[in-house]
């Protein structure tokens, strides 16, 4: 469209939309036409066409300056509220305690000199950009390659034409400059925790050969929470031995500064683990970090032992479920089968609704489900050989009271792993009574008189033994912590597990969880008598008079002055609830028991069971994406640990907030 010189520019002081700030408007007869400011495009400046199209090409405008997109979007005239856009970000404290907001805003209403409106100033920031994509990325786990995607690139492009959008190195170079942030707030906060810290040790594998070792921090905070945090995400070599293994830790936790702070380890049920943590309670013993020189150091997780007696149970009974597994195939190879099959269910009478699938080789609770199911139609499946000569899998009268005894197995161990991964509140307390449990029906199994059976059940108490020998102490005493059993379910359990010698059983866990307490009342600042320094155990001060600390504290004892913990047990049971938080008992209760309360935030922050509900019934290990497994080792650790750090974050920001919002508020007036 051409200007002819006798065109006239209108003055723009009358329209009112802020996108005039950018176009001249020229009117030549009846026709108005808009002219860019920077690119001296034209388009129409009728006041039937609007300023849409306007709006859309100034965001679009490569010529045009940086400035407030924010205007832009302002639709509407002055007496119509503008669309309020809030400077949002990641950041913890820019968010107040959102996961995501986008807030109502309230601008400074004004004219300019020139009669405009004016709705405030929200410059692009590409810097925050491109820290906001990195936090996107960790996050929700996004391949770092995805900012050179052409997709990917195009949408942005679109969507904000002055985003400077970062290569690949680029984005890898932001993603851990975001993790050495993270990784200094939880320095800090691990160094002012008021208690101890238990950490876990996880073997994560990959394509190929590729292993790491996951370390995590669990602890509990000073309002009671119960917390974890990945430590180290650590690529390792098959060929390091269990010194270079243990000194490998023990680095990582001298880099965050809580070795002595350690108070236990929790690793699977193998016996390569032994003499690292050995090495590691060696060390520490010998700078005094440990209570009760490490008694209750080491512990093993309890969904692992589950676990690798499922693999002993299916692995012992693999023809016979084979022989299940393959009677449900032929069932369900065709539809002529399974009427013929539906038809001998009703002969013999079997009255169940469920369906015949097989299992997935991966998820060893869908074993026991097709097992579960099997038996129901157990009746069903000789009617079905007798009536079809192709059918020979169908298993003997024996193997189907083997197959029961093993279902009843499985049965108790998918019990048991969903209380682990499906408490509102993990702590180790709630462990003991359906470990004792296993016990108990272990020992009740080694009677069976098939020797099948009776075989299987002395191979799975042999293993559980193993795990018992270590575990069961910091067990009872976590138990005792819960103000609704204390000494009594010890007591009620014991002599069903151990007969005539159950007191003496009895007698050592009630001798550690006093010296425990000893431990703890020399240690505390809290202790009566000011007999302690507010210090870890064993600190680097190596004061000479904690001999001293103990004379007193055994004197006050032997003028029978009674102690948080003889209060404690004396006093009745809290009643039992399903909705009991036990964390939340100890934080009320703190002020009536100062040193018992140190104590419990400590046994009870140990992780007895390291199993999240995606892993608890997984036939393998934790293994990466392969789009992570080709990364370099100090990318892999940032994205790992800064991904479980933000993570951890959002969720506490969804905890304190009922509804989270993401909304464009219009602030009319």
């Amino acid at each position: 469209m051409e200007i002819e010189e006798e065109a006239v520019i209108v003055n723009s002081s009358r329209l009112k939309s802020v996108v005039w700030n950018d176009f001249d408007r020229v009117k030549k007869g009846d026709t108005f036409v808009a002219i860019c400011r920077h690119c001296k495009r034209k388009l129409s400046g009728s006041s039937t066409s609007g300023t849409s199209h306007l709006r859309n090409h100034l965001i679009r405008c490569r010529r045009r300056s940086n400035h407030d997109i924010s205007q832009l979007l302002t639709r509407g005239k002055k007496k119509e509220g503008p669309l309020a856009i809030s400077n949002f970000s990641f950041d913890q404290e820019q968010r107040n305690g959102d996961a995501v907001s986008v807030v109502r805003t309230k601008f400074e209403h004004g004219h300019t000199r020139d009669g405009l409106f004016n709705n405030g100033i929200v410059n692009f920031d590409n810097r925050r950009s491109r820290l906001d994509l990195a936090r996107m990325i960790i996050l929700h786990g996004y391949p770092l390659s995805m900012v050179e995607h052409i997709g990917f690139r195009i949408f942005v492009r679109n969507l904000q034409p002055l985003f400077d959008i970062a290569t690949f190195d680029g984005v890898e170079a932001d993603c851990r400059e975001i993790y050495l942030m993270e990784r200094q707030k939880v320095y800090e906060e691990l160094d002012k925790l008021p208690g101890k810290i238990s950490l876990s040790a996880d073997t994560w594998t990959a394509n190929g050969d590729a292993e790491y070792l996951c370390l995590t921090a669990h602890y509990i905070d000073d309002s009671w929470h119960l917390k974890k945090k990945i430590l180290n995400f650590l690529t390792t070599d098959p060929s390091q031995t269990e010194d270079m293994l243990s000194e490998v830790i023990m680095t990582s936790l001298r880099n965050w500064d809580i070795d002595r702070k350690l108070f236990s380890v929790t690793f699977d049920n193998y016996s390569t683990y032994d003499k690292i943590v050995s090495r590691i309670r060696e060390q520490l013993c010998q700078h005094r970090f440990l209570y009760c020189d490490g008694q209750l150091f080491d512990t093993r997780c309890a969904a692992n032992v589950i676990k690798l007696m499922v693999q002993d149970t299916l692995e012992t009974a693999s023809q016979i479920i084979h022989k299940v597994r393959e009677s449900i195939r032929y069932v369900r190879s065709s539809q002529a089968t399974q009427e013929k099959f539906t038809e001998m269910a009703q002969i013999a009478g079997v009255d169940s609704q469920k369906c015949l699938n097989l299992d997935n080789s991966f998820y060893w609770n869908s074993t026991y489900i097709m097992v579960e199911t099997a038996l129901e139609y157990k009746d069903a499946f000789p009617l079905l050989q007798e009536q079809d000569s192709r059918y020979s899998m169908c298993p003997t009268v024996t193997e189907w009271d083997r197959i029961s005894a093993i279902a009843s197995f499985l049965k108790l161990f998918v019990e048991v792993s969903n209380v682990f991964v499906g408490s509102k509140y993990p702590t180790a307390n709630t462990y003991f009574p359906d470990i004792c449990d296993i016990h108990l029906q272990l020992i009740e199994w080694c009677q069976n008189s098939d020797d099948f059976v009776n075989s299987l059940a002395l191979k799975l108490k042999s293993r559980f033994d193993e795990y018992w020998k270590k575990c069961s102490l910091a067990l009872a005493i976590a138990a005792i912590l819960d103000p609704r059993f204390k000494m009594q379910l010890v007591k009620y359990y014991y002599p069903q597990i151990y007969g005539d010698s159950a007191p003496d059983c009895i007698n050592i866990v009630s001798d550690c969880m006093k010296a425990l307490y000893n431990g703890h009342a020399i240690y505390s600042p809290l202790a009566p008598n000011g007999q302690a320094e507010a210090s870890q155990v064993g600190g680097a001060n190596n004061d000479r008079l904690t001999g001293f600390d103990k004379f007193i504290y055994e004197t006050s004892v032997s003028n029978n002055i009674k102690s948080d913990l003889d209060n404690y047990l004396e006093e009745k049971l809290f009643p039992r609830k399903d909705d009991f938080n036990i964390l939340n008992w100890w934080k009320v209760h703190t002020p009536r028991y100062p040193i018992l309360s140190m104590m419990a935030r400590n046994i009870l922050g140990m992780p007895m069971s390291k199993a999240s509900l995606e892993y608890v019934f997984n036939t393998g290990n934790k293994a990466l994406e392969p789009y992570r497994s080709s990364l370099r080792s100090d990318t892999l650790q940032a994205l790992m640990c800064a991904q479980d750090w933000m993570r951890d974050e959002f969720e506490d920001s969804k905890a304190s907030s009922s509804t989270v919002t993401l909304a464009l508020c219009y602030d009319a007036k």
